[in-house]
């Protein structure tokens, strides 16, 4: 085994948040068959007995990460594979948007702590009580 291969068994049996597991990869081979990918690199499978369906991500498990034709059908709204259908997304659907928060990027309005400046007054703003 090279390094790198060590370094991916060795990710695949303890780092869950880092893709398949080698469980999730025997559990998906002995049950699942495979139904597609999505330019995200993601892959799809259902069970062949039960209903189940599964992702396994090209990343990172990181659910927001699955686009809105893949969602509907992870969710069972819909049974036809967004591949097979042909699916385009609407108009009011956005692009996918990784997720920031907790780092460097995330967004921090106007008096957070982590940024500086002052929080704006809006109307009904809090008022403290104090006795008289």
């Amino acid at each position: 085994m090279a390094k790198s291969d060590t370094k991916q068994f060795l990710t695949e049996i303890f780092a869950w948040w880092r893709g398949q597991t080698w469980g999730t990869r025997l559990w998906i081979k002995r049950f699942g068959n495979y139904v597609g990918s999505d330019e995200f690199g993601n892959r799809y499978y259902q069970d062949k007995k039960a209903n189940r369906r599964y992702v396994t991500y090209a990343g990172y498990a990181d659910a927001s990460a699955i686009p809105p034709g893949w969602h509907g059908w992870m969710h069972h709204r819909t049974d036809v594979v967004p591949t097979d259908a042909n699916y385009k997304p609407r108009a009011w659907e956005k692009p996918h948007q990784a997720n920031l928060t907790g780092t460097a990027e995330a967004y921090r309005p106007d008096g957070s702590l982590l940024k500086t400046g002052e929080r704006p007054r809006v109307t009904g703003d809090y008022q403290a009580w104090s006795p008289e």
